[in-house]
């Protein structure tokens, strides 16, 4: 197997040592108030508690096709509300970013942080090009010990409460200062943990979700229930699911957010059953069925969508970690490090392209004539003839299986086979017409 395929391992040590440590500190200090005591367990990288532990050094990021800037890194934002969850918040905003375009929340796994996640993932890239701001919240070891996020307790997870609620007031902060009106949330590993809980607490709040190598929201209430979730996974009905989505804000009955899954297929940390319950109870919660409306290949990578509202990734061969893909290319982001992992398919990129914000546009006012108060009718566009659209190089769509020995070599001879270029889904199959004509 080709090492890239294989997250980084180590050796597992007592799962309650961290427990152990955490009643020590407890006996030698009884005056720490509540709202300090908690779990301290490695819950979500693959590194058991009581390893040492070595935060992600922060990395350049490769400028995309946009003018070439110095390595940015977010920026800590202080101020932003009451900050219950005693998180800090960094952010990036791309210069001279319009008024209103999206904000995207990332956060990261155990053991990562702010700089390093963001560095690592391709998010401000993507930022550049897309033009959106990035929240970056990091957590603190005097929440956890190993910088995970809680997604394992109430008191963190509840709508208006602990960690979540400081995650929202970071959101409400970047919409007053960048005029955004839209907001996406996603996560890796305790991130994406916490990404469920973000959802189904805040489904008023986020537009789209992204969950990679995480975990069904309320599926853990403890620390040993948390352990339990992540391997060998806990096994519920859609309906099952979906109500604990319903019974984070009872009383919202409009539109839930998109929600994209992704998983590796030998993440033996956060066990890949996770995302069939991920995907059972976003459906049930989104109100559609487990049987997929769409079943293909998206990198060379099981892809399948439902319902339109929520899709899966299954990362053949991956352990455990959030996939991308180094390089230049314009579907390509990131640089591999500890469980930020090269397989060749950029899930940020993915990521901006499901929930709708791959597009540099920012919303123009309808224009009114002098004298009258009617808008000119918007000009009706005709729909394109294909259903949908990737790019990539001719080997990337010979390997995803878009085309065929002979239409690969045709496609080479055409673009060349190291340049990316777009290939079009039609009625009769992919082609790099746009008018639907054959290779």
């Amino acid at each position: 197997m080709p090492s890239h395929l294989t997250g980084p391992t180590g050796p597992a040590a007592e799962p309650g040592s961290g427990l152990a440590r955490r009643a020590a500190r407890r006996a030698a200090d009884p005056s720490r108030s509540e709202a300090r005591r908690r779990p301290a367990a490695v819950l979500t990288t693959g590194v058991a508690a009581g390893m040492a532990v070595l935060l992600l050094a922060a990395l350049s990021v490769v400028a995309m096709s946009r003018p070439a800037r110095a390595a940015a890194t977010p920026q800590e934002v202080t101020g932003f509300g009451s900050n219950p969850g005693n998180l800090r918040m960094f952010r990036y905003t791309p210069p001279g970013l319009p008024g209103g375009r999206p904000v995207v929340v990332a956060m990261h796994g155990c053991t990562q942080n702010a700089a390093g996640y963001a560095a690592g993932t391709g998010w401000m890239r993507l930022a550049d090009t897309y033009e959106f701001s990035v929240v970056f919240p990091q957590q603190q070891t005097a929440n956890n010990m190993n910088a995970c996020f809680n997604w394992f307790e109430a008191g963190d997870t509840r709508r208006d409460s602990g960690e979540a609620l400081s995650v929202k007031q970071m959101v409400d902060r970047t919409k007053r200062d960048n005029g955004s009106t839209s907001a996406y949330v996603s996560g890796l590993s305790a991130g994406g943990g916490m990404t469920s809980a973000m959802l189904a607490a805040y489904p008023d709040v986020f537009s789209g979700g992204g969950v990679i190598a995480g975990l069904p929201y309320g599926c853990a209430d403890s620390v040993s229930s948390a352990f339990t979730c992540m391997s060998p996974g806990v096994g519920k009905s859609p309906d099952e699911w979906g109500a604990k989505v319903r019974a984070a804000f009872p009383a919202y009955s409009g539109p839930r957010p998109k929600v994209s899954i992704w998983h590796g297929t030998t993440d033996s940390t956060v066990r890949p059953m996770n995302g069939t319950e991920l995907m059972e109870q976003f459906t049930d919660a989104n109100g559609t069925d487990q049987t997929p409306d769409t079943t293909d290949t998206v990198g060379g990578y099981p892809h399948r969508v439902y319902g339109g509202t929520v899709e899966t990734y299954q990362i053949t061969g991956m352990g455990h970690g959030q996939p991308v893909d180094p390089g230049t290319g314009p579907a390509q982001c990131g640089t591999a490090a500890a469980y930020i992992l090269d397989v060749n398919i950029c899930s940020a990129y993915h990521l901006v392209r499901f929930w709708g914000i791959d597009d540099n546009a920012s919303p123009q006012p309808t224009p009114v004539p002098s004298g009258t108060n009617t808008p000119t009718p918007t000009p009706t566009s005709t729909p394109p003839p294909y259903s949908d659209a990737v790019t990539g190089t001719a080997t990337d769509h010979y390997v995803a299986r878009r085309v065929s020995v002979e239409e690969y070599n045709k496609l080479g001879a055409a673009h060349g086979y190291t340049t990316p270029f777009p290939l079009y889904r039609c009625e009769a199959g992919w082609t790099d017409k746009a008018d639907c004509s054959p290779v």
